[in-house]
């Protein structure tokens, strides 16, 4: 199979990856969280309600980024 994949154009094999990863994302709970990723979600979420700051647009974060250079 992974020979017959291989001889498929990228662009084809990137489609079934995100087609595959699509398939899982919308099947979640088959794969429940552990206890620690359940605890560290928890302390996550009461460190920002704690906070109380909601955090930086991604794109000013990304140009302050690259305004240190490369």
């Amino acid at each position: 199979m992974i020979d017959n994949l291989r001889e498929l154009p990228i662009s084809e094999r990137i489609r079934i990856v995100e087609d595959i990863w699509d398939s899982i994302a919308a099947d979640q709970s088959a794969l429940p969280l552990t206890k620690e990723q359940r605890t560290e979600l928890d302390g996550r979420l009461a460190a920002y309600k704690a906070d109380g700051v909601k955090g930086r647009i991604a794109n000013d974060v990304i140009a302050e980024m690259k305004s240190f250079g490369p």
